[in-house]
């Protein structure tokens, strides 16, 4: 397993998700989840499947926001926790090796509200002397909550229902701002934990947005193969999406200007965001 020279002590027993987990749930709506639950089980983590609730009133609402509604219930759950809480989508593919890997941020921060594990379209803020990358994604294909950030987020809903009522909303777009304005920080990996394996989403795609996204660059092979693979084959996803990661590497969207410019340590910043992308793996 490939890890950046300045995050391999990271990797010590003490700071493996498989320690530091309380338990990972799975978000999902009727999807069948046995291949991830096995995969993630066979990692030594606690699994348990929430299923999205049925209810009449839902017929009306947007499928955002019946999955903001899922998620929400696992915030629920994760705030009463006393370690973090893992939770994924059904379409998540995790890599092999998952429970070995890091934590990515630092267990004795009280501060941290969201670590994504899975990234779309993120952004790098700053990286710490112990190499934990805090920074913006959007896209809940995988994350982990602390119980302090999970407790807090739990009121996103109302105010996004406030602002878009139960209609279609990009909500995932809005935790990073929700929780840092709350004093919360947020980290990125520094590889993705695993791939969206689903397919192309037709609300996003009805709505302006493409609806594909895929990890950029992962820790290690994935588990198992993604069920998109059924309308592009797994070697051109894999090639397009490191592709994509390395155009907004090299055009500044991953690391912008202004925040190399604006850090102490610029070249700390500039060497993370080009390790993480040197791996021959697609």
């Amino acid at each position: 397993m490939n890890t950046s020279p300045s995050t391999t002590h990271q990797t010590s027993s003490s700071n493996r998700l498989v320690d530091r987990l309380s338990q990972v749930i799975v978000v999902a709506y009727k999807e069948s989840t046995d291949q991830l639950q096995n995969a993630i089980a066979q990692e030594g983590l606690r699994c348990e499947i929430q299923r999205q609730e049925d209810k009449p009133e839902y017929k009306e609402y947007a499928a955002a926001y019946r999955c903001m509604l899922n998620h929400c219930r696992a915030w629920e759950r994760a705030a009463q926790e006393t370690r973090p809480t893992m939770i994924v989508e059904a379409d998540y593919v995790p890599v092999l090796g998952l429970g070995q890997l890091p934590l990515p941020f630092d267990h004795q921060n009280g501060k941290v509200g969201i670590a994504w594990l899975y990234t779309c379209a993120p952004q790098m803020y700053s990286v710490t002397p112990e190499g934990f990358i805090e920074g913006f994604s959007t896209a809940l294909v995988a994350y982990i909550l602390t119980p302090q950030g999970a407790a807090c987020l739990t009121g996103l809903v109302d105010e996004m229902t406030q602002k878009h009522g139960t209609g279609y909303n990009v909500f995932d777009s809005y935790i990073d701002r929700y929780l840092r304005d709350r004093g919360f920080k947020n980290y990125i990996p520094f590889r993705n934990y695993g791939e969206h394996g689903g397919k192309s989403n037709p609300e996003h795609r009805k709505n302006g947005m493409s609806g594909i996204h895929r990890a950029d660059v992962l820790y290690n092979k994935l588990a198992f193969t993604p069920a998109y693979v059924e309308d592009e084959s797994l070697l051109l996803a894999r090639l397009k999406a490191r592709s994509k990661g390395l155009f907004r590497l090299g055009t500044g969207k991953f690391l912008r200007t202004k925040i190399v410019r604006t850090s102490s340590v610029p070249w700390r910043l500039m060497r993370t965001a080009i390790a993480r992308q040197l791996v021959p793996r697609l």
